[in-house]
């Protein structure tokens, strides 16, 4: 991320984003990057300021709806000016997502669960929430053979794993992501619905990784790179 003045980029200038009470972290550009390229709809749950969205609309042009769903109206706000700072548009839902009543269902389903514990925050958006009812709430709203990617704590991922047997995910990919601690700080995780394929654990990723955060390059074109590095030699 560069900054400057009250604005900063994501994907090296290709997203423009404002300074606000709350900015995007390397989290959403990983999210985004997971998000496969044969997906059209994609909802964003918890979008807050628009930093996963707009990053997949950057880097996937086959995606031509996403809308986002918060509970926070500052952050809906907040997102809105930054769709118009990109000329990009995103359909915005002001609910709570365990109160949110529709039928509506998507290729593909990303959320980056909130990590607001104890007092809510200023800007009222979710906090402590529950994260088994919060990824058995995001996964209903996935279509059949559709995709639901998420980015949560590596300490969370069995609640996860949990939720995705419940609802007949498979082909489920784990992807950790490391620091400069010995532990995977961050795990990534793209599962498909109604599949019986099991679970694919892969080697770590450095979270700072240019290839994702800099020039944009996906999950699978990053695999695909590492497959044919493997084979030359």
């Amino acid at each position: 991320m560069s900054e400057k003045q009250d604005f900063f980029t994501l994907l090296n200038g290709k997203i423009t984003m404002q300074h606000s009470f709350y900015n995007p972290t390397s989290d959403a550009v990983w999210l985004a990057a997971c998000v496969p390229n044969n997906v059209h709809s994609v909802l964003d749950i918890g979008i807050g300021t628009g930093g996963v969205s707009l990053c997949i609309k950057a880097e996937n042009p086959n995606v031509s709806t996403i809308v986002g769903i918060d509970v926070s109206k500052e952050m809906l706000e907040s997102c809105e000016k930054n769709c118009k700072l990109n000329s990009l548009k995103i359909d915005l839902v002001h609910n709570d997502l365990n109160k949110w009543s529709t039928q509506q269902v998507f290729d593909c389903v990303v959320t980056n669960p909130p990590y607001f514990y104890g007092t809510p925050a200023k800007h009222k958006a979710h906090h402590n929430i529950d994260i088994i009812q919060w990824i058995d709430k995001s996964t209903a709203r996935v279509k059949p053979s559709g995709f639901f990617c998420t980015i949560v704590d590596s300490l969370l991922l069995d609640k996860v794993l949990y939720v995705l047997s419940k609802k007949h995910f498979g082909n489920i990919q784990i992807f950790p992501l490391f620091s400069k601690k010995i532990c995977s700080e961050r795990v990534l995780l793209r599962a498909k619905q109604g599949v019986k394929t099991g679970v694919s654990l892969y080697r770590g990723f450095n979270m700072n990784n240019e290839s994702i955060l800099r020039d944009g390059l996906t999950i699978d074109a990053l695999l695909s790179t590492l497959s044919s590095t493997k084979e030359d030699k």
